[in-house]
């Protein structure tokens, strides 16, 4: 099985072969180039998941591609390997957002681990315009690699040029009316009005006098009469989100409205014909709401002509890779912040997580990351501290009691200013012992002694 595409570059012609049949052979297809320009040819016309680049090259070196990279495909991961490592040249890649930096000799199972950590955290990157439906009106803002919701983008395609009714079901934050207006734009009603109401949001006459309008008088407050969202959308689309918590009394005017064409403002005598397509969302499951008798099934048969069930973030996991980074490149914009990536450690946090908000949860996450970020590229701390509160956190025990015990080392060392006999002493450790817990935690008793002084008086 294909496992992806994987471009390698090196002007070392051996090392290139032998890279290649080590990829074929864990069952990746590979392309191959000499330097930096010949990457980017290939880059254009094939999009691979991955680039493993040698750093020094002629012509165009790998920070140089790694640079072009982040420009035009700022989701694709690249691995860059050398003979000549240095830290001045890891810290350059790293604030450029590299996945990963090797040293050669490196050992080729720790590639293959990169190039397997690589490809569970990304998404087969979009071109370089960032839109993969862009000849088709509508669907652009629709960002997604996954099978189960490309099916579910099918089904809308089919069905959006069409008058049938339309069902949403997916919980909240998957992008109901995300899918509604692409539905609309695609539509032959797309010069119209889309017009979204919330019925959750209103109480049941104030839903009425929004959905069908009110004739002036009807009731107390209403001083002047109002056109309803039912003749605003006329010719349009009406998309009822949340229709599952729509009032029994009102599923009987909105069936009659339905089977009519034709709605009765609020205190009228006389009905209004209206041509209206309905698509319908929510995240309760209608026929479980039947059968309890919270819907009626006579609405429901003319509201679920069609049911598209959007999947949860949660079921669609090679999506979070791709719209985080589209997340952080919109708010990093919005918030004039210049932050070009999210470090593979946060990447990791992002693809775990639960996400029972969703897509929108996804997208407050990132906000809230790039707000308070202060460097170059979202790290771990970040994404964790937005993703739960830190004071609901619980600690796995050794996490727990390596953390009290590390404070408690810096606290002692502190009080004794760096004696180590004195500090084994009061926490009754023999030397050896209490030695060997400063190394774990990477402690150095200098640090902890007054100037002048000893960081150990020894007896």
């Amino acid at each position: 099985m294909d496992k992806g595409k994987i471009l390698l570059v090196d002007d070392d012609a051996d090392l290139l072969r032998l890279l290649s049949l080590r990829m074929k052979s864990a069952g990746y297809t590979v392309s191959t180039a000499a330097n930096g320009s010949e990457a980017l040819s290939i880059l254009a016309m094939e999009h691979p998941r991955l680039v493993v680049t040698d750093l020094r090259m002629d012509q165009m070196d790998g920070m140089a591609l790694l640079e072009a990279i982040r420009r035009d495909y700022p989701t694709l991961p690249v691995i860059i390997l050398t003979a000549h490592g240095s830290i001045p040249d890891a810290l350059i890649a790293a604030n450029q957002g590299v996945f990963a930096f090797l040293t050669k000799p490196f050992d080729g199972k720790d590639l293959m681990a990169q190039v397997e950590r690589a490809f569970s955290l990304t998404a087969a990157p979009l071109p370089p315009d960032g839109k993969k439906r862009a000849d088709q009106p509508g669907w652009e803002r629709i960002l997604t690699r996954s099978p189960k919701m490309e099916a579910v983008l099918d089904q809308a395609r089919l069905v959006a040029a069409s008058s049938a009714s339309v069902f949403i079901h997916g919980a909240s934050g998957t992008g109901k009316e995300l899918l509604a207006q692409a539905m609309h734009q695609a539509s032959p009603r797309r010069d119209r009005p889309f017009i979204a109401v919330n019925c959750a949001a209103f109480p049941e006459q104030l839903l009425e006098s929004e959905l069908f309008g009110h004739k002036k008088g009807a009731f107390t407050g209403a001083a002047s009469s109002h056109q309803g969202l039912f003749q605003a959308a006329d010719g349009g689309t009406l998309f009822l989100d949340e229709i599952g918590d729509m009032p029994l009394p009102l599923q009987v005017k909105l069936l009659r409205a339905l089977q009519e064409h034709c709605v009765r403002p609020v205190g009228a005598t006389e009905s209004i014909p209206v041509d209206v397509r309905i698509i319908s969302a929510s995240h309760r499951d209608l026929e479980q709401e039947m059968a309890a008798r919270r819907f009626r099934d006579d609405l429901y048969y003319r509201l679920c002509v069609v049911t598209l069930e959007l999947p949860s973030l949660a079921e669609r996991p090679e999506d979070i890779p791709l719209l985080a980074e589209h997340f952080l490149r919109e708010t990093a914009s919005k918030n004039h912040k210049e932050i070009n990536g999210i470090t593979p450690e946060a990447m990791e946090l992002l693809v775990a997580a639960p996400w029972p908000g969703n897509v929108r949860q996804l997208a407050n996450v990132i906000e809230q990351a790039v707000v308070l970020s202060t460097t170059p590229r979202i790290g771990a701390p970040l994404i964790r501290h937005a993703l739960r509160d830190k004071e609901g956190e619980v600690l796995p025990l050794a996490d727990a009691k390596g953390r009290f015990e590390m404070n408690y080392l810096i606290q002692i060392m502190r009080m004794t200013r760096g004696n180590v006999s004195q500090a084994a002493q009061l926490a009754q450790r023999n030397r050896t012992e209490f030695y060997r817990l400063l190394r774990r935690y990477h402690l150095d008793p200098a640090a902890f002694k007054e100037s002048g002084g000893d960081a150990d008086d020894e007896e």
